[in-house]
């Protein structure tokens, strides 16, 4: 209840901003039609591209000829939104508001999951900490907007749920629909492999179970991969699909970082007042380096795979020289929030709140009023 009452709030505060503040610039589509202050602040930027997937199917033929293509967006949410979107009509925007529902429920759902992973390392009102910690993190916005965020955040939580009580069959199913869900969640799979043998009973069957659980969990991404190569002769065309956006994995991950910080320490006047660009990236930058901060605090408390699923996550991003996108990568990496909730002080944890809120507010109006916050 508290999830969704939290996202009802938020979709109020979005419309506010909808309602007083003029947009950067004039939004590309509508989710009916004409435009609509409330409804149009959930459908923005990539909202665009699950619509025409779960409209029209995947268009190979951009990628093929070189361009920008929906085959670089992975298929589980736009197809629970074709699917959801049916039960109120074949209207354009009976699609966006399938996504909607389906970001929603996937959404508190998460929450209910993030709680019962927390608490197999924490009681219970610490473990309730961690759903209020993910909730107001300043990007946790993407998690009730027509984006995939929320439902990825779900079948993660879930995967490790289910492998660290030697649920083999569940993790691996729950994994599945993760690595198909979003590009980054093939980064988990080291996690995976990780708890799973820690989990494990020390027999061979049991150990055996596990790998094939973590085998199982890679299928999703593989079932992709496999549809794209039917599709285009090509099992990696989605990655260079993605390059057309200028992700280009595989850099130094700590030049991004160190840019940004030696802009904001020499002349952050000039940087964040003469760069258009350069609030927006501080935004992503600060929350990326904020998470990066805490892998070896997660990694000591919780152990190596919360760590390395977090690490794993961050560089893909980080080696590919954007700040674009990273404060919404940061919104999905569970381990942190479980961290948040084991600060003993109540006044220091109050404190992250009510920062983590205030950003929250800025970047849910950035976003609904479309600046560039990706």
């Amino acid at each position: 209840m508290a999830a969704l009452g939290f996202r009802v709030f938020s979709a109020l505060l979005a419309f506010l901003a909808n309602v007083v503040f003029p947009d950067y610039q004039r939004a590309p589509f509508t989710m009916w039609g004409p435009p609509n202050l409330f409804w149009d602040s959930f459908t923005r930027f990539d909202s665009g591209w699950y619509f025409g997937i779960a409209r029209s199917g995947y268009d190979v033929g951009p990628a093929m000829a070189g361009g920008r293509a929906n085959i670089a967006f992975f298929p589980v949410y736009p197809l629970l939104m074709r699917y959801v979107g049916r039960l109120f009509g074949r209207a354009p925007g009976d699609v966006y508001l399938g996504g909607i529902v389906v970001a929603w429920v996937s959404f508190v759902l998460a929450m209910i999951a993030l709680y019962y992973l927390a608490r197999l390392d924490l009681p219970a009102p610490r473990a309730a900490r961690a759903g209020l910690a993910a909730m107001v993190f300043p990007f946790g916005f993407f998690l009730g907007v027509a984006y995939s965020e929320s439902t990825f955040l779900l079948f993660t939580v879930a995967t490790f749920y289910f492998f660290r009580t030697r649920r083999w069959i569940a993790a691996g199913l729950c994994g599945a629909v993760a690595t198909a869900t979003r590009v980054n969640g093939i980064f988990m799979l080291p996690a995976l492999a990780w708890v799973a043998w820690k989990a494990a009973a020390p027999t061979q069957r049991d150990r055996l179970q596990a790998a094939s659980g973590v085998a199982l969990a890679a299928t999703g991404f593989a079932a992709y991969c496999v549809f794209i190569y039917r599709e285009t002769g090509d099992l990696l065309l989605w990655a260079q699909a993605l390059q057309r956006w200028g992700y280009y994995p595989g850099g130094r991950p700590w030049t991004v970082p160190v840019d940004l910080v030696h802009a904001l320490f020499t002349h952050p006047y000039v940087f964040l007042s003469e760069s258009r660009m350069a609030p927006y990236d501080t935004l992503n930058g600060i929350a990326a380096l904020a998470c990066l901060a805490m892998i070896p605090f997660v990694w000591q408390r919780f152990g190596a795979g919360y760590g390395l699923f977090m690490l794993a996550n961050l560089w893909l991003p980080l080696s590919s020289g954007q700040f674009e996108g990273l404060g919404r990568y940061c919104a999905v990496l569970f381990p942190v929030f479980i961290w948040l909730a084991t600060i003993r002080s109540r006044l220091v944890f109050d404190g992250v709140i009510v920062v983590f809120a205030m950003l929250y507010t800025l970047c849910l109006a950035l976003f609904t009023n479309v600046h560039p916050l990706f």
